[in-house]
Formats: C-alpha cells, structure tokens, sequence
C-alpha cells in the first residue's frame, strides 16, 4: 500500500472529458461521458509555489524583503553564504512539506531553481 500511495503521489495524468457519438453509444451505454482523474488534488498552482517561495526566503533573518524577487539568485543578489542557502532550502522544505534529496538541494541557489523543484513535487501528504 506504501509503495502504490507513493507511486501516486508522484504520478500525473491529464485530465480529459471523452464522449462517444453516434452508433457506438449505445453499446457503451453509462460510459458515454469518462473523465480521467489526477491524483494530486493538492498540486499548488505555479503562483503560489513563487508567492510561498518568496516569502519564506523573506523571512529569513539575513534578508532584507525589498531586494527578493522570483529572479533572485541567494549570493549574488542577496549576499547569503552557502550555509544561508542551506538554512533557506531547508526552510523550503519544511514550508512544502518536501524532502529534497542532497544531490538536488545543492543545485537550489536562486528563487527560479526553489520555485521549479517545488512545483514540479508537489507536497507530500
């Protein structure tokens, strides 16, 4: 069961509305309308993985607001060291309920690289 909700969660299908017409209706009969369903009701919108990125890098101690935006880069923009970026990446995760693996975290050095890898894993339930 782990393994199946695990499967799920990271599995996307797109949503479509079928209708059959025409002579093959009937055999079909109560299937005439099928819809495929996703399994993540709870996928946040892309505006709202930026707005929640940017806030949690916002509330870092060492940043000052004024100067986050989606395109900001954590050391040249921001002037944080790479254990700031640490904290902000686990702040992330945290705020998504994520686990980013290592090899993954290290990559995140700016809010466009964040904003990318929390919408494209979409919260843990």
């Amino acid at each position: 069961m782990a393994l199946r909700n695990a499967i799920l969660r990271h599995l996307r299908v797109p949503v479509q509305n079928l209708t059959v017409t025409g002579s093959n209706q009937s055999q079909i009969g109560f299937l005439g309308s099928i819809r495929a369903f996703s399994s993540h009701d709870d996928h946040l919108s892309k505006q709202d993985v930026v707005d929640r990125v940017l806030d949690v890098v916002k509330s870092f101690p060492k940043v000052d607001p004024a100067k986050v935006t989606p395109e900001v880069h954590f050391q040249k923009d921001l002037g944080l060291d790479s254990l700031d970026t640490v904290e902000i990446v686990m702040a992330i995760e945290e705020e998504f309920k994520l686990e980013i693996p290592d090899k993954e975290a290290d990559k995140i050095d700016s809010c466009p690289l964040a904003i990318e890898y929390v919408f494209n894993h979409p919260m843990s339930s």
